[in-house]
């Protein structure tokens, strides 16, 4: 069987291109690189997807992308380091050095349509519960910040349970950027969201080009081309 390996998109002149002053950030020495070597994963006696290979590095977006139930929300979870793989492996490497499982996992925002948030409180609880969780120190300019940047500025006292899906997705993001990650994994990035919400997105990902790299996981036509590359679980 032939590895799955990524396709590079044949242009940079879409939405979320590097400008000139990108390429001069890009340049300022800072390595990020993470490989996905022949990954692949069962659950039981199914395959979901098999000999996965794809790399994305400091300022590149990796789009995955696949039918129903090929497994993209499970590559991504497997990024993340919340499953194992059946057989290959993931490898981070930061500065040229390979990073273990815990300090990759502290690398990475991750937004995903099954991330927990509670309902019973506001959205600033939610943030600041899940800051402490991290250890990060939260004050009041970071935390109002982080709600304007999503669209949420005026909203972060009120109740999650009483957000719309739109409102709950941009949260999310906000919980994701808490750390300031240097990578960004996103699954179905723009669920629930308006055409706000879509550009919301785009700054977000324009925005992380400068500063590490992103994953995301979709089916949606135009996301297709926000990425440098992109990897097919569908040919597994």
């Amino acid at each position: 069987m032939h590895p799955i390996a990524v396709t590079r998109q044949g242009y940079h002149t879409g939405a979320l291109a590097r400008s000139a002053g990108d390429e001069r950030v890009l340049g300022d020495g800072t390595h990020l690189e993470i490989k996905l070597e022949h990954v692949s994963r069962r659950f039981g006696g199914r395959r979901v997807f098999s000999d996965v290979c794809a790399d994305v590095c400091f300022g590149g977006i990796l789009v995955v992308t696949g039918c129903n139930g090929s497994g993209k929300s499970t590559l991504l979870r497997i990024i993340a380091g919340l499953l194992t793989p059946s057989s290959g492996r993931v490898r981070m490497y930061v500065e040229g050095v390979e990073v273990d499982h815990a300090t990759r996992r502290g690398l990475i925002g991750y937004v995903a349509p099954d991330l927990a948030l509670y309902p019973e409180l506001t959205g600033v609880e939610n943030l600041v519960f899940f800051a402490k969780l991290r250890g990060i120190p939260m004050d009041r300019d970071r935390l109002a910040g982080l709600l304007s940047q999503v669209g949420l500025k005026g909203r972060g006292r009120d109740f999650v349970g009483n957000y719309s899906s739109g409102m709950r997705q941009r949260l999310k993001y906000a919980f994701a950027l808490l750390h300031e990650p240097a990578v960004l994994l996103l699954d179905e990035p723009t669920a629930n969201l308006d055409e706000e919400g879509i550009a919301m997105v785009q700054d977000i990902l324009r925005r992380q080009r400068r500063k590490g790299a992103v994953v995301l996981a979709t089916n949606e036509t135009r996301e297709l081309t926000w990425g440098d590359a992109v990897v097919d679980l569908s040919a597994s």
